[in-house]
């Protein structure tokens, strides 16, 4: 890539923000043009650097995503639902390519993004990294070769923090099972047991959400018949994944025509 491309980060507080802000400024292809955080924050009108505890990089943090937004080739976005949608109709005005890490959206909040994305290239993926996005492809096809006499269950598990489940990977594992299988998953879905459930119902796609410690992220996608079981695996021990992935989305979009788009689109696996 000749010229380095204009990167904008919203939520740059955040764990992940501080994540993909180190990530901008390490490349050598991609340049940091603004970041956002929300109204009423202590870190806007601060210096981003100073704002994080090290030298000022000259980058000031502000609360206006559509000034941010005009400055840049594309955004990377690991939020709020809420915030996500708004910035999606943002970055659709400025003609800006918007990268979607946020967890915990909703079909009402896709529905936006969707519409959004007929403006725009829009980049959205529960999980942004290579390793993820294989297990989605083993697991689909291991779910379109066998049939219903395999249970499938997804385990995730996750650090304490979190605030949403089942994990945004967890159901694109999930979507995954289901679509092998020919099935819509909201039909097939068992996302919690308690009590007398009663046998569990053939063909079901069940998953299980564990919390605690300082757990990056596990995902199983787990095939049990009787006599044997499949179980695919994905351990993650450095959040960085998800930084290099969402950048290489970022420089992958850019240069995209408008349309939805996934990580299996970046990484070349459809």
């Amino acid at each position: 890539m000749s010229e380095r491309s204009g990167i904008a980060i919203t939520g740059a507080s955040g764990r992940m923000g501080q994540m993909l802000v180190a990530e901008v400024l390490a490349s050598d292809n991609a340049r940091l043009v603004g970041v956002v955080e929300r109204a009423g924050h202590d870190w806007v009108g601060q210096d981003l650097g100073t704002a994080m505890g090290s030298a000022e990089m000259g980058v000031t943090v502000s609360d206006s995503a559509s000034e941010v937004f005009a400055l840049a080739d594309a955004v990377i976005d690991f939020t709020t639902p809420a915030a996500t949608v708004t910035h999606a109709g943002i970055a659709a005005q400025s003609g800006t390519a918007h990268v979607i890490g946020t967890t915990g959206l909703t079909e009402d909040d896709m529905r936006h993004i969707r519409a959004a994305s007929a403006k725009v290239p829009i980049v959205q993926a529960g999980n942004m990294s290579l390793g993820v996005n294989l297990l989605v492809q083993l697991t689909r096809k291991v779910a379109a070769a066998l049939d219903e006499d395999f249970d499938i269950e997804i385990v995730e598990s996750h650090h304490r923090h979190k605030v949403d489940a089942p994990s945004g990977t967890a159901l694109m594992l999930g979507e995954a099972a289901a679509e092998g299988r020919g099935v819509s998953l909201k039909d097939v879905e068992d996302r919690g047991r308690d009590g007398i459930t009663g046998a569990r119902r053939r063909g079901d796609i069940g998953f299980t959400a564990l919390r605690g410690g300082d757990v990056v992220g596990e995902h199983d996608a787990i095939f049990a018949a009787d006599g044997e079981r499949i179980v695919l695996r994905h351990i993650a021990t450095d959040r960085r994944i998800f930084s290099r992935g969402a950048l290489k989305a970022a420089l992958w979009a850019r240069t995209q025509p408008s349309g939805f788009y996934d990580m299996l689109d970046v990484l070349g696996l459809k």
